[in-house]
C-alpha cells in the first residue's frame, strides 16, 4: 500500500494533462474579464506508455455521468480520456466527460485525501468544547477508537435520549437507502430528513394537478420537428454539459427557433443563438399569468386562433366556470381570475411588467408562440421552482401548455427539461439492476423537511408533515418536539453546506453533543465534525452503474486499491453493527462484489422492436467463477467481458426507429389536467407553512422581488435592493470539485454584477465586494457584465464555505450564508430566493480561490 501512495506523490499531475481548451465547455464561451480559461496542452509523453484503460466512475450529480476512461500503470492513474468506443454520429453520440470528469485524478489523488481515522483535539465523551466545532485542530486514531467512539456516542445518546435524538444526515425518508442508516434502523431507528431538493415544487405539486414534470418530453428526434423552443430558467450548457446541449444545437440547426426567459444571458442562451428575454427571479407566475391574459384576449377563433379550446374542453379542469368541479364555486375558474372578473386586477402585461420586468409587448409576443398552429416545445427548468411560495409554478406551466394544445403530438410539448433527460424524454432503454439488499424498516418515523432543519435542532421542535418522496404520507401538520444530539453525515449530499441557512446550520453543529462524518477530503460538514472516518471513492471500490440518459448505462470498475487508511461506507456500517450488538447480515447478506454482479445480472435492455425489455448481459458458468459469487448464467446482448472492457452500453438511435417517444399520446384517453386542484389547495394548506389556492395565483414571496423595497407601493428600494441568483457552474458538481486546484484555476467563482449597479455602487471589475443578506454574509471578487438583468446578482452555487471567525463572515462565496431557512408551501428549499445588499469590501482583498490552500491534513 505503501508503495502506491509513494508513486502516487512522486507522478507530476500537472495542469498540462488536463484538458484542451476547447472542451472547457459546450458553449465554448468565457466571461471577460472573468479568468474563465484553461491551456490547450496535452502531455502527450504519457499516453506512449503500457498500461490499462478501466472505465472510471463519475458518479457526482451533474446530470452527466459521463464515460471516463482512466489509464492505469503499475497500479497509478497517469491520464484519463472519454468515450471513444463508437464514432461520433449526431443520431449515436459519444457519451464525452465534461473538464469537471476530465479533472478527477485531482479529487481521487488530490493533497487533501483524508489518510487516516481523526478526531478533535478537544473533543471529549458529551463534546467537549463544541463552539471549536469548524476550527480546531485534528488528532490522528486508529479506525477501532473511532468505532469505538461513534458507537459510544451513539450508544449514550440512545440511553440518555432515545432514538429520536440521533439524526441521519444524507437520508431521504424513511427508505435508509444508505448503509449506516440500515444498522441504525436495525438499532432501534433515527430521525430521517427530506427535502425538495433540486426539483423545488415540482417534487409534490405534478402528483396532485397532472403528468409533470420529466414524463411530459418528447424524445430528442421527435424534438427536431418543433418550431419554437421556449426554455424557461434554463442553461444545460452549465448545468448538465452531456447529451442535452447537443441534442439543442441539433433542434436549431433543424430550424426551430429558441427563445430563453432567464434573468442572465447564459451560455446556453448564446449557444443556441437564442433570444434572450430577462425577467427578474421569482416572478415566473406573474409573466405566465400574462401570456395566459394575453392569450385570452388575443384570440379569436376566426381571425387569430391562439387557444386549443377543443383541447382545454376534453381535457382540463377549471380553465372556465363551464370547466369547475361540481360543488365548486363557478367564480373561482382560472380564466376569470386572470381576467380580474371578480378581484378587479386583470392580469394584464401592464400589471405584469412592474412586477417581473419583462416589456408588455414581448409578454404578448410571446403569447404568440403559445398560439395553437406553432410547433411549440415549452421546457422550463428546475431552478425556478426552486423559491418560496412557488408550489403553483409547476401547475402554471401546465396550464400554458394546454391552453395552446402543446401535449401529446408529435412537435409540441409541456415538460420540465433538466439534467440527463434534457431535450430527450421517455423511458429508460437501459437499465441495470438492483443490489438485491432486503429493505431494513425504520422504527422512528420522524422526518424533517430541509427548510427547517437547522432551526428545528435549534429550537427543539418542527412541524412534521410526512415524507415528501412518498406523497402517500403527506399530512396535516403536526407541531413535534425533537431534540437532536447525535448528526451522523454519511450518506450522499454536502448537507451543511447544501441545505438553506448555513449561518444557522454552523450553530446547529455547534450545539449537539456528536457529530461524525463519513468524507474522502476535509469538507465542510467533515470540517464541522468531531469525528471524521476516512472513505473510498468510487474509483477504489468494486464497481458499479451509472445513467446519464435513456440511451445509455455505464459500467465502472475499480480503478486502484483503497488509499492510505481509506473504508467503504458498508465496511464503516458493518464494523459499527458489531459494536452496537445488532446483526449486520440482516442488512448485508451478502458483500459488495456479489451486490455489484446482481446488478449486471439483472440489466436489461430495449428489445428491438421497442415493446419489452431483455437482459443486457451474457453471463457464463465461467465468469460466475470467476468472479467468486453465486448466479445463474444467461444469455443477453453484450458479454460480460466486453461491457468491463468497454465500460457503456449505447442504444443507437435513428429517426423511424422504435424507440421514439411522444409523452402522453395515449394520456388524455382516461385522465384530465387540474388547472383548479381543491386536493394541491388543501394538502399544501394543511401542511401548514403558507397557503395557496386551488388554481395558480401570483403570491409575493418569502425574499422575493417585492422584499427588496421598503415601500412597494412607491417603489423606494430598501436595505436589501438587490435579488440573487445561483446558477450552476462549470468548477462544480453541486459542490463537488470545489476543492479541485485544476477547477478551481480554470473557473474563478466571482459574483456577477450587472455594470450599471456596478458603477451605481462604485465597484469596479476584480474588486472584492461583500455581499449580505437577512440571513448571513460572503464576500466574493466581482465580474461585471451586461449579461444580467440590473438589481439582479448571480452567485454561482456551491462554493465551499470559509468563515472568519473574527467576523463572521464567509470568504468563500458559500450561496447558502444568503439564503433563509425559511419553509413555504411544500416546504420548499428556496435557493433563488435570495435578496442582498453588495458594497465594496473596505477590509483585505481575496486571495483568488486558486491560490488558496487546501484544507490538507498531513
Amino acid at each position: 500500500m505503501a508503495s502506491l501512495v509513494d508513486k502516487i506523490n512522486k507522478l507530476n499531475l500537472s495542469r498540462r494533462s488536463f484538458i484542451k481548451a476547447s472542451a472547457v465547455a459546450t458553449a465554448g464561451l468565457t466571461l471577460a474579464g472573468c479568468g474563465n480559461t484553461l491551456t490547450n496542452i496535452a502531455d502527450k509523453s504519457e499516453s506512449e506508455k503500457e498500461g490499462e484503460w478501466v472505465t472510471a466512475a463519475c458518479w457526482h450529480n451533474c446530470g452527466g455521468r459521463c464515460l471516463n476512461k482512466a489509464l492505469v500503470v503499475d497500479g497509478v492513474v497517469i491520464r484519463q480520456k472519454t468515450d471513444d468506443t463508437h464514432p461520433d454520429s449526431p443520431d449515436f453520440p459519444q457519451q464525452r466527460a465534461c473538464v469537471r470528469g476530465r479533472s478527477q485524478r485531482q479529487q481521487i489523488f488530490g493533497a487533501d485525501r483524508l489518510k487516516y481515522p481523526m478526531k478533535r483535539k478537544n473533543w471529549a465523551p458529551g463534546g467537549g468544547k463544541k463552539e471549536l466545532r469548524g476550527k480546531d485542530e485534528w488528532v490522528k486514531i486508529s479506525w477501532d477508537e473511532a468505532l469505538d467512539i461513534v458507537a459510544g456516542e451513539i450508544k449514550a445518546a440512545k440511553e440518555k435520549h432515545g432514538n429520536r435524538s440521533i439524526l441521519a444526515l444524507g437520508e431521504r425518508g424513511l427508505t435508509n437507502h444508505y448503509d449506516f442508516s440500515k444498522i441504525l434502523a436495525l438499532y432501534g431507528g433515527c430521525v430521517h430528513h427530506v427535502g425538495t431538493r433540486s426539483l423545488g415544487t415540482w417534487r409534490l405539486t405534478p402528483g396532485k394537478i397532472g403528468p409533470m414534470p420529466g414524463s411530459t418530453l418528447n424524445d430528442r428526434l421527435d424534438l427536431l420537428n418543433c418550431e419554437t423552443v421556449i426554455m424557461w430558467g434554463s442553461n444545460p450548457a452549465w448545468s448538465g454539459v452531456s447529451g442535452g446541449v447537443y441534442y439543442a444545437k441539433r433542434i436549431k440547426d433543424a430550424g426551430a427557433k429558441f427563445i430563453v426567459v432567464d434573468p442572465f444571458y447564459n451560455d446556453s442562451l448564446a449557444l443556441l443563438d437564442a433570444e434572450w428575454i430577462p425577467i427578474r427571479p421569482v416572478t415566473d407566475t406573474a409573466a405566465m399569468l400574462a401570456i395566459a391574459y394575453a392569450m385570452i384576449t388575443m384570440d379569436d377563433p376566426v381571425t387569430n386562433p391562439i387557444i386549443d379550446w377543443k383541447f382545454l374542453k376534453a381535457n382540463t379542469v377549471g380553465f372556465d366556470a363551464e370547466s369547475m368541479p361540481e360543488g365548486t364555486d363557478p367564480k373561482d375558474n382560472f380564466k376569470d381570475y386572470v381576467l380580474g372578473t371578480y378581484d378587479g386586477v386583470p392580469k394584464t402585461p401592464e400589471w405584469a411588467y412592474k412586477i417581473c420586468g419583462i416589456e408588455p409587448n414581448k409578454i404578448r409576443y410571446l403569447a404568440n408562440e403559445f398560439r395553437k398552429d406553432n410547433k411549440l416545445a415549452f421546457l422550463p427548468a428546475y431552478s425556478f421552482a426552486r423559491n418560496k411560495n412557488a408550489d403553483n409554478v409547476p401547475q402554471m406551466v401546465m396550464t400554458l401548455g394546454a391552453m395552446g394544445g402543446h401535449m401529446g403530438k408529435s412537435g409540441h410539448c409541456t415538460s420540465n427539461n433538466q439534467n440527463a433527460s434534457a431535450f430527450n424524454g421517455g423511458p429508460a432503454l437501459v437499465s441495470a439492476g438492483g443490489k438485491g439488499l432486503p429493505t431494513i424498516a425504520n422504527p422512528v418515523d420522524d422526518v424533517i423537511i430541509d427548510s427547517e432543519l437547522w432551526p428545528s435542532i435549534l429550537k427543539g421542535e418542527y412541524n412534521y408533515v410526512g415524507n415528501l418522496d412518498d406523497l402517500k404520507t403527506i399530512t396535516k401538520g403536526q407541531k413535534r418536539k425533537i431534540d437532536i444530539r447525535v448528526l451522523y453525515h454519511g450518506g450522499v449530499g454536502a448537507i451543511l453546506q447544501s441545505r438553506d441557512g448555513m449561518k444557522l446550520g454552523i450553530e446547529a453543529h455547534r450545539k449537539v453533543d456528536f457529530v461524525v462524518t463519513h468524507a474522502f477530503s476535509l469538507n465542510t460538514q467533515a470540517k464541522y465534525s468531531d469525528v471524521v472516518l476516512p472513505i473510498t471513492t468510487e474509483w477504489e471500490r468494486v464497481g458499479g452503474f451509472l445513467s446519464g440518459g435513456r440511451e445509455m448505462l455505464i459500467m465502472h470498475s475499480q480503478v486502484v486499491e483503497p488509499l492510505y487508511e481509506a473504508k467503504d461506507d458498508q465496511w464503516i456500517a458493518i464494523e459499527l453493527a458489531k459494536r452496537l450488538g445488532v446483526d449486520h447480515k440482516e442488512a448485508f447478506p451478502f458483500d459488495t462484489r456479489q451486490q455489484f454482479f446482481n446488478q449486471i445480472a439483472g440489466a436489461t435492455v430495449a428489445t428491438t422492436d421497442g415493446k419489452g425489455k431483455e437482459p443486457l448481459v451474457t453471463i457464463t458458468a465461467s465468469d460466475i467463477n470467476a468472479w467468486g459469487v453465486t448466479g445463474e448464467p444467461q444469455q443477453g446482448r453484450i458479454t460480460l467481458k466486453e461491457l468491463q472492457s468497454r465500460g457503456v452500453y449505447q442504444v443507437e438511435r435513428k429517426p423511424g426507429d422504435n424507440f421514439g417517444f411522444i409523452a402522453l399520446e395515449d394520456h388524455f384517453e382516461t385522465n384530465k389536467l387540474l388547472i383548479y386542484s381543491k386536493e394541491l389547495e388543501d394538502t399544501i394548506n394543511d401542511m401548514g407553512f403558507s397557503k395557496i389556492k386551488a388554481i395558480p395565483t401570483y403570491i409575493p414571496p418569502e425574499d422575493g422581488y417585492e422584499r427588496t423595497f421598503s415601500d412597494w407601493e412607491r417603489q423606494i428600494k430598501g436595505e436589501y435592493p438587490f435579488q440573487v441568483v445561483n446558477p450552476h457552474y462549470l468548477r462544480r458538481s453541486h459542490t463537488v470539485f470545489d476543492n479541485v486546484p485544476w477547477l478551481r484555476e480554470a473557473w474563478t467563482n466571482p459574483v456577477f454584477i450587472n455594470e450599471d449597479d456596478a458603477k451605481a455602487h462604485s465597484i469596479s471589475d476584480g474588486d472584492t465586494v461583500l455581499l449580505s443578506s437577512p440571513h448571513g454574509s460572503t464576500l466574493r471578487t466581482a465580474c461585471l457584465t451586461q449579461r444580467l438583468m440590473p438589481k439582479v446578482i448571480a452567485l454561482p452555487h456551491g462554493s465551499w464555505v470559509d468563515v472568519d471567525e473574527k467576523t463572521g463572515i464567509d470568504t468563500g462565496g458559500a450561496d447558502n450564508m444568503l439564503c433563509g431557512a425559511i419553509p413555504t408551501g411544500q416546504g420548499t428549499s428556496g435557493w433563488n430566493t435570495a435578496i442582498c445588499r453588495i458594497e465594496k469590501y473596505s477590509g483585505n482583498a481575496l486571495v483568488p480561490d486558486a491560490q488558496k490552500p487546501q484544507r490538507i491534513i498531513l
